[in-house]
């Protein structure tokens, strides 16, 4: 569910009361929320292209940075402003970039090569798994043997669905994160950010997601836990919305 919006009334209640009721709970309330018709990142997409057209720069930048807390890396960003300077004008871009720049920081995500993110390989494209992932991710099996380890490369904002590895006996996973930033989330808790040296241990049975940060490559290596009858069940994606107030609960 998406958060409670009082930015109309926080900056305008005193002053145009209704205006303000009608931005937090029917733009932003019911509009912005209806996730079964577009998803948050869609509709964050949309409007940046909208505000670029109409060369609405301050509030351009604010969705610039929804956008961001929505999963839209920095290089998807300038992608999107790079293909409307063409058929909105030349120097709306010019005037958009360093806005870009300022929401996202000087260092971005296209400046980083993935294979040299730490000393294990990135493999290809986690394409067998696609489908269970937002985002594009990257698998490296490092070794088949006692006990299969693979690496796991995650783009920025690049997360796994909700999931659970099941086990007759024993069974489980365990990660130890290697490069970048991320997130782990255990069903029901509060989601723990990750860095290189941290460790996590998933007991069988336990419903949960992990991947990257919205503005960080991630990479850990996964490593299953020897159990009889183990078997991964996938659920639900992570949504937008929740994944996106991760990112504001740091700001």
């Amino acid at each position: 569910m998406a958060e409670k919006q009082t930015a109309g009334r926080t900056l305008l209640g005193d002053l145009a009361p209704t205006f303000a009721e009608l931005n937090d709970d029917v733009l932003f309330g019911q509009v912005w929320s209806r996730e079964e018709q577009l998803s948050p990142r869609d509709r964050s997409m949309i409007t940046i292209a909208a505000l670029f057209s109409a060369g609405l720069y301050p509030q351009l930048k604010s969705h610039l940075a929804i956008g961001r807390d929505h999963g839209i890396t920095k290089q998807e960003a300038v992608e999107i402003v790079t293909q409307l300077a063409f058929y909105c004008g030349w120097p709306k871009a010019w005037s958009t970039f360093p806005l870009i720049r300022e929401v996202y920081g000087e260092s971005g995500d296209e400046a980083v090569d993935p294979a040299k993110l730490s000393a294990f390989p990135v493999g290809g494209k986690n394409d067998a798994f696609a489908q269970y992932f937002i985002g594009q991710s990257y698998l490296a099996p490092l070794s088949a043997q006692q006990v299969p380890v693979f690496n796991v490369t995650f783009e920025p904002g690049c997360r796994n669905n909700w999931h659970i590895h099941r086990a007759a006996s024993g069974g489980g996973q365990m990660l130890i994160c290697v490069s970048g930033r991320g997130w782990y989330q255990e069903w029901g808790r509060e989601a723990r950010e990750l860095h290189p040296g941290d460790v996590v241990n998933i007991p069988a049975g336990i419903k949960h997601w992990h991947g990257a940060a919205a503005d960080s490559w991630f990479q850990h290596l996964a490593l299953e836990v020897p159990g009889e009858e183990g078997q991964t069940e996938w659920c639900e994606a992570v949504d937008d919305d929740h994944y996106g107030s991760l990112q504001r609960g740091r700001e």
